[in-house]
């Protein structure tokens, strides 16, 4: 069995597919993809938008009150 490294930024591999498909709901629905990408699928944007450093995830145990209340930033990122 292949052992696969975690992405970076990410705590584990569960979280990482947590994030991309939600991320890839979003782009399915209309949602405008954060990267440019010769891909169609919904689930291989949403990778590449995470492999790019467009796409974070914030926890609740992490966030401040302030941070876990906001919308994404305007410098072109997405917040989970």
């Amino acid at each position: 069995m292949k052992l696969m490294k975690l992405m970076d930024g990410f705590d584990s591999t569960y979280r990482y597919v947590l994030v991309a498909a939600r991320r890839a709901r979003q782009l399915s629905t209309g949602a405008p993809p954060l990267v440019n990408t010769n891909a169609r699928k919904p689930c291989r944007i949403a990778q590449e938008e995470i492999a790019a450093g467009k796409i974070q995830y914030i926890t609740k145990a992490n966030a401040s009150p302030a941070e876990a209340g906001t919308k994404p930033e305007a410098d072109n990122k997405t917040s989970y």
